[in-house]
């Protein structure tokens, strides 16, 4: 498995979910349960900024995994994750500026 090493811009936040089922009855009452093993999952919206050879690299690595292939990456309060990534957004900022969006999406090993 391969690691995404490049660094985001600063003070990227992330989104925390759990995945739960429920049940709701007649008189206001709600059955609450976590659904599955790995009912918590993270997902991270990134931007990288830098000169075209540096955004060209994370693209190359993201189109290497297609969207389909997880791989690992560290997020900013240190733990490592298995992410996949199914869309991002390059542009040039101007000069020799250029940016790449990205959000990464937890995975799981089946």
């Amino acid at each position: 498995m391969e690691t995404f090493t490049w660094a985001p811009d600063k003070e990227p936040s992330g989104t925390v979910s759990f995945r739960r089922k429920s049940a709701k009855f007649g008189d206001g009452y709600e059955q609450v349960a976590e659904d599955g093993m790995n009912n918590k999952t993270q997902s991270w919206p990134l931007t990288f900024t830098g000169p075209k050879s540096r955004i060209a690299e994370i693209r190359a690595f993201l189109d290497a995994h297609k969207g389909a292939t997880a791989f690992s990456w560290t997020e900013p309060f240190g733990e490592s994750l298995l992410v996949r990534c199914s869309e991002y957004q390059p542009r040039h900022a101007g000069g020799g500026v250029y940016r790449l969006a990205a959000t990464f999406e937890q995975a799981f090993h089946p």
